[in-house]
């Protein structure tokens, strides 16, 4: 979807919040690394998505860009996981953008409890929360991988939006 773009970027004021997150877990973890799936993303390329899931009861997953978009289109929001010393992503109970229950962080001790994921699962995303939360970011319900480094009406107000 992104035609071209190779490298992930975000803005500088999100950038320094995910290195403090990256030093904050090697210094808890030395053997486990941050890695990033997505992160600056612009406003065509949040339509292309939004398309895919108009119409859908997939529309939590995805900010619509009508309504100014999401924290992604700030380069303020990054989403990510953590990857152990081999550079293999330690499980979190579901792959990163998928969409479904098994994602949604409101419902992870029941998820537990109903076999859909482990507790090491759990612990795993507790884990790299935990981190994050500490380096400055917050959590959507949605999706264990997506941290927002400020609020969207903060972005709004001081950010430009990603054409």
């Amino acid at each position: 979807m992104y035609e071209g773009i190779t490298g992930v970027w975000l803005h500088p004021d999100a950038a320094e919040k995910l290195l403090k997150a990256q030093r904050l877990l090697k210094e808890k973890l030395p053997h486990y690394s941050l890695i990033i799936y997505d992160a600056a993303r612009p406003m065509s390329v949040q339509q292309k998505m939004w398309n895919l899931v108009r119409g859908t009861d997939k529309t939590n997953y995805v900010s619509n860009p009508a309504n100014g978009g999401g924290l992604h289109n700030y380069g303020m929001a990054v989403d990510l996981s953590i990857v152990d010393k081999s550079g293999q992503a330690i499980s979190m109970g579901c792959d990163f953008d998928y969409f479904g229950v098994e994602a949604h962080i409101n419902q992870e001790e029941e998820l537990v409890k109903s076999g859909k994921i482990t507790r090491e699962e759990l612990n795993n995303r507790l884990l790299l929360r935990s981190i994050m939360r500490e380096a400055g970011f917050t959590t959507v319900l949605y999706e264990w991988w997506h941290f927002n480094a400020c609020s969207r009406a903060y972005a709004r107000e001081h950010y430009p939006v990603i054409r």
